[in-house]
């Protein structure tokens, strides 16, 4: 009875004893790993193709394990196939239903591999597959931010250091910073696709195989760039996981910095910004309510990305060399963070494609918290004033305004000549937080040209990518 329990096993050879329930279930991946099935077709194939190279596989053979895969890859897709639970794991799956299919070429087609090498190859391959549409979804977002950027240049809302009213700057400029940040996500992205573009399969299990193959023949059939040039290392790196897991992680903290922002504009508070209704719901007892639902939601997945993260990288930091069976636990976290990200980005970019600017709220928002105060410093430096005393005097005039409650943006000439006699006539202008971004003349500022250097230069990033 033990012995016929693990015929179906692949591996069950050397067995008297059938396998617990409880083993069973704790080594069954076929739940989840069955996305890889695309992959794991595709490698199966060039590897039946190389083996057919190497005389272990006939041409009929060959022929038949083709079709037969590629049938099953059809059925798996319409769904008319479903995967046996007996079958702990992608690999064994299929490898399974190819046998009882077509006999003994089924079962040639593992000579010279190992599922040590199949599954870094699977994950690899379907990391490579699924990031570029990742990198699609974020560039659309950043095309979406820098368009909205470039048809509001004009719009100037408050700055804010410590969520205070700090300085007033162009919405554009503040848009821009986060097209910057996914800038430099979607250079992380790329760097991880680069450390996944190796291919690990015909290292086998951990040695190598005893067999002349040819791995040269098998990157240009799997549409790798590289091949990896240690077989240990090829069966137990899963710093491709991880590199794509961090990538995840800094996207989504922009992600959910950025959503926070939409957030409190989109409040009664500031009411900067209003969120259509097709990416907002209601209450279910308070009728006003209007609740920006996608970014508090992608604002809260950003901790299952971290968590993903830290999971693997906790996974991996004890295991001996090479091949460990908690290496199973590298594909949840990688999936999951796939999911969340190919989720994400979708709403994000359906928020700000929609965005309305309530833009009177924005610009008189500018005439609070003295928001011009560092112009009225910066204006007593021009003048010879050195900046510390400066600061002095306008931080008097602020406290003056303060206890007296005068509107700071309009004090006379001679309220300000009671504090320095440098103020003159054009200070007018100076108090003004409208024409305040105007100001500015670094590079990378808030002024008009400095914005529209940006958005050249964005364009350019972004002309090369497509």
């Amino acid at each position: 009875m033990a012995r016929k329990d693990n015929e179906k096993k692949l591996w069950g050879g050397r067995f008297q004893k059938s396998t617990s329930q409880i083993l069973e279930k704790i080594s069954s991946s076929i739940d989840y790993d069955q996305r890889l099935y695309h992959q794991d077709i595709k490698g199966s194939i060039a590897h039946a193709r190389m083996l057919t190279k190497m005389n272990i596989l006939t041409g009929p053979e060959l022929n038949k394990i083709i079709t037969e895969l590629k049938k099953i890859e059809k059925e798996i897709t319409s769904g008319t196939l479903t995967f046996d639970s007996t079958y702990e794991d992608i690999h064994m799956s299929l490898e399974a239903e190819l046998t009882k299919r077509i006999g003994n070429p089924g079962k040639k087609l593992h000579t010279a591999r190992s599922r040590n090498d199949q599954i870094t190859l699977d994950t690899r391959r379907y990391l490579l597959d699924e990031g570029a549409s990742v990198k699609n979804l974020l560039l659309k977002l950043i095309t979406t931010i820098t368009t909205l950027a470039e048809k509001n240049i004009e719009v100037v809302l408050p700055g804010y250091t410590h969520l205070q009213i700090a300085q007033p700057v162009r919405f554009s400029q503040h848009l821009l910073a986060y097209t910057w940040s996914f800038l430099r996500d979607l250079k992380r992205l790329e760097a991880a696709l680069e450390t996944a573009d190796y291919l690990p399969l015909g290292s086998g299990a951990l040695a190598g195989v005893n067999y002349k193959n040819d791995r040269l023949f098998l990157k240009k059939e799997l549409g790798f760039k590289n091949i990896t040039l240690n077989s240990m290392d090829a069966v137990s790196d899963r710093d491709y996981i991880l590199d794509f897991l961090y990538f995840s992680s800094v996207l989504g903290m922009h992600l959910s910095r950025f959503c926070e922002e939409l957030i409190l504009w989109s409040s009664a508070e500031f009411n900067y910004i209003k969120l259509a209704d097709a990416v907002t719901t209601g209450s279910s007892i308070m009728p006003q309510k209007k609740n920006p639902d996608i970014a508090e939601l992608i604002r809260g997945k950003t901790g299952r990305l971290y968590g993903n993260l830290i999971s693997l990288l906790t996974t991996l930091k004890s295991l001996p060399m090479t091949y460990n069976r908690d290496l199973q636990e590298d594909k949840e976290p990688l999936f999951d963070s796939l999911d969340t990200i190919k989720l994400a980005l979708p709403g994000m970019i359906a928020m700000l494609t929609n965005l309305e600017l309530n833009k009177d709220n924005m610009a008189q928002a500018c005439f609070k918290n003295f928001s011009t105060a560092t112009d009225l410093a910066d204006y007593l430096v021009t003048q010879g004033v050195p900046f510390r005393e400066a600061h002095k005097i306008v931080g008097q005039i602020v406290l003056e305004c303060e206890t007296k409650q005068k509107d700071f943006f309009n004090l006379s000439l001679k309220d300000l000549k009671t504090f320095s006699s440098s103020f003159s006539e054009e200070i007018k202008d100076l108090l003004n937080p409208l024409t305040s971004p105007e100001r500015k003349k670094s590079m990378g500022s808030t002024a008009k040209k400095e914005i529209i250097r940006q958005i050249k230069n964005i364009k350019k990033i972004l002309n090369l990518n497509n």
